[in-house]
């Protein structure tokens, strides 16, 4: 994380700025398996009213549990396929737009998002094969907020972040 990234933070949660938060990082059982990633400290900004939950896939309307999905290079062009091998990629860019229109309609500037995601990764994603490889990247909605100047870290900077 870099210093903006942690000043953004920290003046976000001292002046009680809204936070967008991945809905999963508080425990609902939302993500591709019906499970939930609760990360304590992200439920205390909630229930003190600093986080607003999000899930992408979710406000595009797929379905939980849903088939798991990954990012793909096709002819210089990001796409999202599931593992049936099914483009969902409009579902994962109606899932960002909406986010970001999230973003915008609370003021929020900043966003913690669930790591590895093909929404939510921030830094590191999945390669696309399934095989749980990593590489360098963002997922798609990380990719829309930071183009559109909101902040984004992943969980687990933001858990070094609030040490």
């Amino acid at each position: 994380m870099n210093q903006k990234d942690f000043n953004s933070l920290k003046e976000a949660i001292n002046k009680k700025k809204p936070i967008l938060v991945s809905g999963c990082l508080l425990g609902m059982k939302i993500n591709y398996k019906e499970e939930g990633s609760l990360v304590e400290e992200l439920r205390e900004l909630l229930l003190h009213g600093k986080a607003i939950p999000v899930c992408p896939e979710v406000l595009a309307g797929m379905s939980t549990p849903r088939d798991p999905a990954e990012i793909v290079v096709v002819n210089g062009e990001r796409k999202v396929y599931n593992n049936k091998k099914i483009d969902v990629t409009d579902l994962y860019n109606l899932g960002a737009e909406r986010t970001l229109a999230a973003a915008r309609t609370s003021g929020a500037k900043i966003a913690v998002l669930k790591s590895k995601s093909p929404s939510c990764g921030c830094g590191k994603i999945y390669d696309g094969t399934f095989s749980e490889s990593l590489i360098d990247g963002d997922g798609i909605v990380t990719a829309l907020l930071k183009e559109n100047g909101i902040r984004v870290i992943s969980e687990e900077d933001f858990l070094e972040c609030i040490k």
